[in-house]
């Protein structure tokens, strides 16, 4: 892959973050519905984007992912489905890690590729939670770093 560059995100990024946001989401998040998808669109649009410090990753000057970080969690971790297994989401935890002292990160159980990635990365599950941030039935892992 060409070279990526880490920026920070801003609101004149948002509408192209959501892009990424959907596409990856269509191409790994099969439990959510239409009406989900919607839902949590206009939620993290709209609310959690402003919520978090975000970072995208840019390779030949195009947003190809980006990650939400808060205090010493990864909030967000979205790669555009064409990025995908190309270490763009391990450069981003990379950097979550190095310049921002990140160790914790809450991902949807039933996102095996996101579990799987996260473990592969040294993260292990110490909490289980039966819903998600919005309180819907979207079982939720929180995983911690472990050196």
């Amino acid at each position: 892959m060409k070279k990526a560059i880490i920026v920070a995100a801003g609101k004149k990024d948002y509408e192209k973050l959501i892009e990424v946001w959907e596409g990856s989401v269509r191409a790994t998040h099969h439990f959510l519905s239409e009406q989900d998808i919607v839902g949590y669109r206009w939620l993290i649009l709209y609310e959690y984007f402003d919520q978090v410090k975000l970072y995208n990753i840019k390779v030949e000057g195009e947003i190809m992912g980006f990650i939400g970080i808060n205090g010493k969690s990864i909030q967000m971790l979205f790669i555009h489905p064409d990025a995908r297994g190309k270490g763009l989401g391990k450069r981003l935890i990379d950097f979550a890690k190095q310049e921002h002292d990140v160790n914790i990160v809450d991902v949807n159980e039933q996102n095996k590729q996101a579990v799987g990635f996260y473990q592969k990365l040294g993260f292990v599950t110490i909490e289980r939670s039966e819903v998600d941030g919005a309180g819907k039935p979207f079982p939720v892992l929180s995983m911690e770093l472990k050196a």
